[in-house]
Order: structure tokens, then sequence, then C-alpha cells
């Protein structure tokens, strides 16, 4: 099973979601059995570690995203991976113009999928520090929910 986030730039929310989704999947015992990956679809910051208020907030919790780095999503994505959820309905849509005719990925938006109070996960860039801890908190809930979907799905 292969797991794709998707946000704007690849820096804050979607490596967010890479890393505590493969914190959640260790914890789980399922980390062999689920590929996660993060990506953006704006190449701005391409090659670079996510957000440093990202990963400061994300390691308070016990999510390490030193070792990431942001990548733009491309239309071979779409055959890689089995399920990619956008952060957004902006980034949702522009991955909806993206999607070849025969794509084999499951595209959805990730709040919305797990039930969440809010259907985007909002955007922390320009935010202070309560954005990312928002963030973390969306994240971890739907994360939750998203791992016992993979267990049903292995």
């Amino acid at each position: 099973m292969r797991v794709l986030f998707v946000c704007l730039g690849n820096i804050c929310r979607s490596p967010t979601a890479e890393g505590i989704l493969r914190h959640k999947l260790r914890e789980a015992g399922l980390e062999g059995q689920v590929e996660v990956a993060s990506a953006g679809t704006g190449d701005w910051h391409v090659g670079k570690a996510p957000d440093k208020r990202s990963q400061a907030a994300a390691l308070r919790r016990g999510y390490d995203l030193s070792a990431q780095r942001a990548r733009q999503v491309s239309r071979a994505d779409f055959a890689a991976y089995d399920l990619i959820l956008a952060m957004d309905s902006t980034n949702l849509r522009n991955l909806k113009l993206l999607q070849p005719a025969n794509a084999r990925a499951e595209l959805d938006l990730f709040l919305r999928r797990y039930e969440a109070e809010l259907d985007d996960v909002p955007d922390p860039y320009y935010d202070g520090e309560q954005g990312f801890e928002q963030v973390l908190d969306l994240i971890e809930r739907a994360t939750d929910r998203l791992v016992i979907e993979l267990k049903g799905r292995l």
C-alpha cells in the first residue's frame, strides 16, 4: 500500500502528515507494509527540508521530519500510489487537473475523508505558533482513522 500526502509547497502540512503517519504505522506494527511520502503542487521548495516551525512543532510531539525533502507531485504519482490525499480543496482541484484519465490512485481530501471538523488543513505558513499546533491536532486525529482504514485494506 502506498500513500501520498499533497499540499502546496511540501514544507508544512504534507510533510507533517507524512511524519505522523510513519510514526503511527511503526506503533501499529505496519511500518513495512505501507509506503508513505509527501509532495507539493508547487515547485518553490523542491529539495528543501520542511519549514523549521513545522519541524519544531512536530518534534515537540515526537515526530522527526528532518530527513524529509520537498518534491513536486507528478503525473507518474497517480500510477505509483494507491491513495493520494490533498491537504485542502485548492490542492485537490489542482491534483484533479493533473490526474491522468487512467490513474490508479484514489484521490481524496484528507480531513473530509476522515470526518474531521474541517475539510481543509489550514496552511500555517503565515500564522504563528498556534497555526502549527492546530495542523498537528487535525492531522493526528485524521491519521488515527487513516491507520484504521489501512489495516482493513492490507
